[in-house]
């Protein structure tokens, strides 16, 4: 191997390493939940754990208004099935194997030909439903399901309608709503069953039944309600250590308990202020009275003769002090820290 030319009494040279950065400290932690999993303390992996087994949990939809993201359309058939549908884009009746003892509001999917993404048709009311094969759930003017269309439009938009029988279940209806056909289930004989019988899905039911009846499961992350209090929950949990880092001293109990329920109605700096002024550690809750003092002082300094330079000193550190005092509460009011 060929080195390079050397002369006697030349320093060796050090080789550059080049240091690599790290994706943590390029992109910051884990942007899910702010905390990296290596600095996470059990009780905040455990928390985290929990969050992300609720967030995989289903639920059922309550209004049409929760339908969004991955659902599951349950049939009203013995034994409970799904609207399913394969690669090729045929719709089938699938039968559902994650029961809690038989119950169709317990329903959970198995297979993946039967989650369906839920999306709003832009401008209208209605639904449309994507399958695992990118293609949308489509119904014909003959009330044939199929699942090969690439686009949305009158024939892959569904309306959801509340049953007023049966509470947290919906009747899909054809045409975005426009058409009097329903989604529904029905029976039929099948030689190739063993059974005789066989569960067939169709769009043609032309008024509401126990067979039009159709119950959603969805994740529970994309549910408003629980989306909301997941929200809430989170702007409750501040502890006690970081109220009293806010405030600047120790806090009694129902101090700890006032600040919490501000923070959660929304009035949070102005009762740290508060809190901070009566409790006396406030390094600038006695200014008023250190501002009167130093206005009092400037008044008589021109009755005892000072100097200029003293007086206009006098004047700085007035002006300064109340600067400092009205600076701190409009930082406070506004959503800052002192």
């Amino acid at each position: 191997m060929v080195k390079p030319l050397t002369f006697k009494g030349d320093k060796p040279k050090k080789r550059k390493h080049r240091e690599y950065a790290s994706t943590e400290s390029k992109f910051g932690a884990d942007t899910g939940t702010g905390t990296s999993p290596s600095t996470r303390t059990p009780a905040e992996e455990t928390q985290h754990l929990e969050d992300s087994a609720e967030d995989q949990s289903w639920v059922s939809a309550d209004a049409p208004s929760d339908i969004a993201g991955p659902v599951v359309l349950v049939l009203p058939s013995d034994p409970p099935t799904c609207i399913a549908s394969d690669a090729n884009g045929k719709v089938f009746a699938s039968e559902l194997e994650n029961l809690i003892e038989g119950d169709a509001s317990t329903a959970e999917p198995h297979d993946v030909r039967q989650v369906w993404v839920a999306t709003k048709v832009a401008g209208t009311e209605s639904l449309s439903f994507k399958g695992h094969h990118g293609k949308y759930l489509s119904c014909d003017t003959y009330g044939i399901l199929s699942a090969s269309a690439s686009a949305i439009s009158h024939y892959e938009s569904f309306l959801a309608l509340p049953s007023t029988d049966v509470p947290g279940t919906f009747a899909l209806q054809t045409g975005g709503g426009d058409k009097e056909a329903f989604v529904c289930v029905r029976e039929a004989t099948s030689s190739s069953k063993a059974s005789g019988r066989v569960i067939e899905v169709r769009g043609d039911a032309s008024s509401l039944g126990f067979e039009t009846t159709l119950r959603i499961r969805m994740q529970a992350r994309f549910k408003p309600r629980i989306k909301a209090s997941k929200e809430t929950k989170a702007r409750e949990k501040i502890s006690r250590k970081e109220l009293e880092g806010i405030v600047g001293r120790r806090l009694e109990e129902h101090e700890v308990k006032r600040l919490k329920r501000a923070r959660r109605e929304g009035n949070f700096h102005e009762e740290v202020l508060d809190v901070r002024v009566k409790g006396k550690h406030d390094k600038l809750a006695g200014e008023p009275m250190k501002i009167d003092y130093l206005r009092l002082r400037l008044r008589r300094s021109k009755q005892l003769h000072f100097r200029n330079s003293q007086r206009k000193a006098l004047e700085q550190m007035t002006r300064e002090c109340v600067l400092q005092f009205y600076e701190r509460d409009i930082v406070i009011c506004w959503g800052g820290q002192a």
